[in-house]
């Protein structure tokens, strides 16, 4: 655990040190959100969010006018971790359930840092986890150690009921950091009220083997969630295909969805290193938000 928290704080610190450098010393919140109180209007710019347009304003016809918030002062940040079975994809020590550990233990270490309340929810097919938001360094190690220590209930994914619980459990707008590999079905609708009532981070995580497994001829293939064992033959061309295109699918889908609804988006792949991408993310993420102030 030792380790794990050294390591886990140079990734923090790095992230830190790059947000701070790219923005030239004006350090930005990477979880910065677009506010809660209403402060004033102003003319509309190209890229800025059309769900602050005043219809009120702008139907006067002296142009179009978006509305601008005061950041609000104490951001709270939730976790919605995917803890199930077909998280278990991976070399040792960088399964998925690995990476988006670390991805919550990073970030959370940021969050405490702005002064930020950070929660958790860890889910398979039910609630498996709650930590209650809270400020403070101890509080974000709690959560670290919480998460590598706990063990499941279940080994099956149902991330709907997932989403309804974080909607009907968290009613001020925070930002709320959804990690899964998101193989499941039958999501969308509360997914997109998600994204309504919340600032939505999607980090979609995946692995080589979910669209390209080796030739490896007939072999025996373990469903973690069912528990059932299933013969494939992984040298058949029409499974590859199947393979590949399934999952090309349902990224596409999460992507396409995620630019509809002005969803921040990142997909993370088990073997790169997922420091920058974070940077790069919460880049981005700055400059966005920094248009609607």
């Amino acid at each position: 655990m030792r380790e794990l928290l050294n390591k886990l704080r140079r990734y923090e610190i790095e992230i830190r040190k790059a947000i701070t450098s790219q923005m030239q010393g004006n350090f930005h919140s990477i979880f910065k959100g677009s506010g809660i109180e209403f402060d004033d209007v102003r003319s509309y710019q190209y890229g800025d969010d059309i769900r602050t347009i005043d219809w009120n304003v702008t139907a006067k016809g002296h142009g179009t006018f978006v509305k601008t918030f005061k950041e609000e002062k104490e951001q709270t940040v939730f976790f919605i971790l995917d803890l199930s079975a077909s998280q278990e994809i991976g070399t040792e020590g960088k399964q998925k359930i690995d990476i988006g550990k670390e991805i919550c233990g990073v970030l959370a270490l940021s969050a405490v840092k702005e002064s930020s309340q950070v929660g958790l929810i860890g889910f398979t097919d039910k609630k498996e986890l709650y930590i209650k938001p809270s400020k403070g360094l101890k509080h974000a190690y709690q959560i670290i150690t919480s998460l590598f220590n706990y063990k499941t209930t279940s080994k099956k994914t149902d991330l709907n009921q997932a989403i309804a619980f974080a909607l009907n459990l968290v009613k001020r707008r925070s930002v709320m950091i959804l990690i899964s590999d998101f193989i499941d079905d039958d999501y969308w609708k509360n997914l997109k009220a998600l994204s309504k009532k919340h600032d939505l981070v999607i980090i979609h995580l995946f692995d080589n083997r979910e669209s390209n497994l080796p030739r490896l001829g007939i072999i025996p293939l373990y469903d973690k969630e069912s528990g059932k064992t299933h013969w494939i033959n992984t040298s058949s061309a029409s499974f590859r295909e199947k393979l590949l295109d399934t999952f090309g699918s349902n990224q596409n889908e999460l992507q396409n969805f995620c630019k509809k609804h002005q969803v921040n988006y990142l997909s993370i792949n088990t073997k790169e290193n997922y420091v920058p991408m974070l940077i790069r993310l919460f880049k981005l993420r700055n400059k966005t938000k920094a248009k609607s102030v």
